[in-house]
């Protein structure tokens, strides 16, 4: 077996690819389906047991909505879950439902039937670099450390640890370094989803309005007028809360799970550093004993939750926001507003800029009118530093404000869209991915586009 040396080590080269993607989650299994539609091997390193990073280890569902038209992975992958039954389109809102479970298959059946190979269960620690090319990455295995050879590589991380070890330029959280809110996301269990509607609705709600009774959304945030918050005063006032639990309450319905519904809270107070290891650890800690308090508060106080259960807790805290690499160009809240094009614009977003602040600033929110949108440059994706690594998901090269937007998970598939085509491109013209010019994938991109 051929070997790399790792600071005097001998380590073993368990496999080698043309296109290594480290972080099988949103950005990094979307990307390796693109590629391996392009024809080039194609290899996905996983630090966990399962694909979809934060849509399914810490149950991110649904997709939040755009009214931009997906590009052909992502049609690929609603298709497929429609085909293990799962609907994804609620007939109101533009979200795109799914069950985490079922998620996660898909995109592992869409990468292994495309000859693509999954290597589980391995953490990535460092990379070997030659001048300005990465040439192998050194994960840790239950065998031990090990390296794996490429000749483009993809930075899926969400945490930006391939770019950082590679000594790219980041940049994280506002001008005072606080970065946005950690959530802790739950399901619950036996619940009865038709009451629970009926209750809602009979109090003239006005936040959900989805017209499907198979989808069903709840919310509660102080001051907004919704329908629970006096329930959870109750709670509060007896003892079950704590003012924290109060804050942002929110649940959506899981299709295929017929009395399931995960929630998108609690949000961890306190925790303004998500790049802290030990800040992170404390937001599990933390997080775990608010998912109890409301776990045992919705079946005393909420019609339909009656005989309602914790079900799971997320494998995985829902970071919004950590590191964001500094790449060719950098992304701003200006292009925003601006509805920017750009000769290299690889994808497109309209979410608006939604910030989950842990000190409660009052940020303003920009938001775009129903077919607006602006584009993401490809120079967003790729660095000075590193000649044969692209980036894609919520770390590409933006500012606080305008991650807030591109973050959601239809622009970030649509982002390895690009990033596929980028790496075969590379490797079969043999050119550098941080040299290519990406006005070469905006018309076959937007041609794609036009056929969904």
């Amino acid at each position: 077996m051929s070997t790399v040396s790792f600071f005097g080590r001998r380590i073993p080269i368990i496999l080698d690819a043309d296109c290594v993607v480290v972080g099988g989650g949103t950005g990094g299994a979307a990307t390796a389906i693109a590629a391996l539609e392009e024809g080039i091997k194609t290899l996905v390193i996983e630090k966990t047991i399962s694909l979809g990073g934060t849509q399914t280890n810490a149950l991110v569902s649904p997709m939040m909505p755009t009214y931009v038209k997906g590009q052909r992975v992502n049609h690929l992958i609603i298709e497929r879950l429609h085909r293990e039954q799962i609907e994804t389109n609620d007939g109101t809102t533009t979200c795109s439902w799914f069950n985490v479970e079922t998620l996660s298959y898909v995109l592992e059946q869409l990468i292994i039937e495309r000859g693509g190979h999954i290597l589980y269960d391995a953490n990535y620690v460092d990379c070997i670099k030659d001048e300005s090319r990465i040439t192998h990455i050194i994960v840790n295995t239950c065998n031990g450390l090990a390296a794996i050879e490429g000749k483009t590589f993809v930075d899926a991380s969400a945490d930006a640890v391939l770019s950082r070890t590679a000594g790219v330029r980041v940049e994280s959280g506002n001008q005072e370094g606080e970065n946005q809110q950690i959530s802790f996301r739950f399901e619950m269990g036996g619940i009865d989803i038709t009451a629970l509607r009926e209750f809602i609705l009979s109090q003239n709600e006005t936040f959900c309005t989805i017209n499907n009774p198979a989808f069903f959304e709840i919310a509660m945030v102080p001051g907004k007028g919704h329908v629970l918050e006096s329930l959870f005063q109750k709670g509060l006032e007896n003892g079950d809360l704590a003012e924290e639990d109060l804050r942002y309450f929110q649940a959506f319905t899981q299709p295929g799970k017929p009395s399931v519904m995960s929630f998108n809270c609690p949000h961890i107070p306190g925790i303004n550093h998500t790049t802290d290891p030990v800040l992170r650890s404390k937001a599990v800690i933390k997080g775990r004993e608010m998912i109890r308090r409301l776990a045992n508060f919705l079946p005393k106080y909420v019609p339909g939750f009656n005989h309602a259960y914790l079900l799971k807790e997320a494998t995985q805290l829902g970071i919004r926001e950590s590191y964001r690499i500094v790449g060719q160009y950098v992304l701003t809240e200006n292009d925003y507003v601006a509805r920017a094009r750009f000769d290299d614009g690889i994808a497109r977003g309209d979410w608006y800029i939604d910030v989950h602040s842990v000190s409660k600033e009052n940020i303003e929110e920009a938001r775009l009118s129903r077919g607006e949108f602006y584009e993401i440059p490809y120079r967003s994706l790729i660095t000075h530093e590193v000649s044969n690594m692209i980036v894609v998901g919520r770390h590409i090269s933006s500012t606080f404000l305008m991650q807030a937007s591109l973050r959601i998970q239809p622009t970030v598939r649509d982002m390895a869209q690009a990033a596929g085509f980028a790496c075969s491109y590379s490797i079969k013209q043999n050119i550098d991915l941080n040299k290519i010019d990406g006005s070469h994938f905006k018309q076959r991109l937007a041609s794609i586009r036009a056929n969904f």
